[in-house]
């Protein structure tokens, strides 16, 4: 199944750059069932971006139709990364609505671990800035959801929020895996409050201090990191001449 002129546009290009000895490193680094071309990403941007430009989009339904094509049809993993980066294409921005969140949820469920749904998750977060009311409830049932992946992205949609951060939501979404054992889930939890640690340190000492006796050491020690002081660096010393 070829699909599209701008999908056989992006396999041939991935086709182009294959790199056997960089795809088998990419294929047991990321533990995948699917295949790797090998191509890394900044390469895959390039690539991207250059098919982006000769064939255009004019309508939302047909850019969320092109994204999920790309990811449907791919056969190998830098393809479904492709269909990211078609989904953060800044043209296409304009066509951000509701009606990406179903696309974007089935690709959380299907894509299943951290390199494809974290950037997924941004693509969430962009939902909830534009539509809070509408992507609060939903991110408060998937943080209770079976799935790991929905609620990884539920703990973790917030951590370019900094002090526009809403705190009810950040820790609705931590409560249901405070006590998992996922390890992936763990690392959401520190990671989104070690990066809202650095806008409000003295928050997420608080919530460590009544919460953290259910924190996982791992969720803790990474919260930590962003609540630390950080170090300035101190005065240049400048070399001491010494006489001949």
């Amino acid at each position: 199944m070829t699909g599209s002129p701008l999908r056989t546009a992006i396999v041939a290009g991935l086709v182009r750059h294959k790199n056997a000895k960089q795809a088998a490193a990419a294929r047991a680094y990321l533990k995948s069932a699917m295949p790797c071309y090998g191509v890394q990403a900044p390469l895959l941007r390039e690539i991207c971006t250059e098919v982006f430009g000769r064939f255009p989009i004019s309508m939302a339904a047909d850019w969320r139709r092109a994204v999920s094509e790309l990811w449907d049809q791919a056969t190998h993993r830098e393809e479904r990364y492709a269909a990211i980066e078609l989904a953060t294409h800044p043209p296409y921005q304009r066509f951000i609505s509701l009606a990406l969140l179903p696309v974007y949820r089935r690709m959380i469920q299907e894509g299943g671990w951290w390199d494809l749904v974290d950037p997924l998750a941004h693509r969430v977060a962009v939902l909830l800035a534009t539509y809070p009311d509408r992507i609060k409830p939903t991110l408060r049932a998937w943080a209770r959801y079976d799935n790991i992946w929905l609620r990884r992205v539920a703990i973790i949609s917030q951590i370019t929020f900094k002090d526009q951060t809403d705190t009810t939501l950040l820790y609705d979404c931590i409560t249901p895996s405070i006590g998992s054992s996922e390890v992936f889930l763990r690392k959401a939890i520190g990671w989104a409050l070690r990066e809202f640690a650095r806008t409000n340190p003295a928050e997420v000492k608080r919530y460590l201090a009544a919460e953290g006796a259910g924190l996982s050491p791992l969720s803790k020690r990474e919260a930590l990191k962003g609540a630390a002081p950080s170090k300035k660096p101190g005065p240049t010393k400048r070399p001491v001449r010494r006489a001949k």
